[in-house]
């Protein structure tokens, strides 16, 4: 599949892939983007978005930052990116940038990133109550992947008023029950 907003971004991604090979990394294309491994470890990819072209640091969280440049990736635990609008951004950081030999000696390390089992997050109350009503119900949302359960919690809980909360929460029983995560579309 063609990156619908490549294109648009050719001139910034082309300066990031300038940057990073600069730096020693191997260029391979991964899920259709231009990624940069060290070892055949992923350590950076350039993802065009459609407002933002981003460097995007696979083991980013462990990053230091100092002048406060990586930005979190929605709820990704690891990742972290830096995002520009343009080629004259990419100029004003880059001394700062040509140092991601810091993600390389952090891929050569072997540090991981620890990361939050699905265990770990908290059943929101409207969802749990659902769960606890129907046996059946709360078999199939413990049968799913610890990604699918997940994905029903982050939805659940990121309303902001409890009736919203419920209504999502009704709305998520039969998805549950036919197996499948909260993304993911029948076909």
């Amino acid at each position: 599949m063609r990156d619908p907003y490549a294109k648009k971004w050719q001139k910034e991604s082309d300066n990031l892939r300038k940057i990073a090979l600069g730096s020693g990394l191997t260029e391979e294309l991964k899920w259709g983007k231009p990624c940069f491994t060290y070892r055949k470890k992923n350590v950076a990819i350039i993802i065009a978005l459609k407002d933002v072209c981003a460097l995007s640091f696979f083991k980013g969280a462990l990053l230091k930052d100092p002048k406060h440049i990586l930005q979190n990736i929605g709820k990704v635990q690891a990742g972290r990116w830096i995002r520009f609008t343009s080629v004259k951004a990419i100029s004003a950081l880059r001394p700062t940038l040509r140092n991601i030999n810091e993600a390389i000696k952090l891929e050569e390390s072997g540090r991981k990133v620890p990361l939050k089992k699905a265990s770990d997050y908290v059943v929101p109350d409207e969802l749990r109550a659902r769960l606890n009503g129907t046996p059946k119900l709360k078999a199939a949302f413990e049968a799913l992947t610890p990604g699918r359960r997940k994905s029903y919690i982050f939805h659940v809980s990121g309303a902001k008023q409890a009736k919203t909360r419920v209504a999502r929460a009704d709305k998520c029983v039969p998805m549950i029950l036919s197996g499948r995560g909260f993304n993911e579309r029948t076909d």
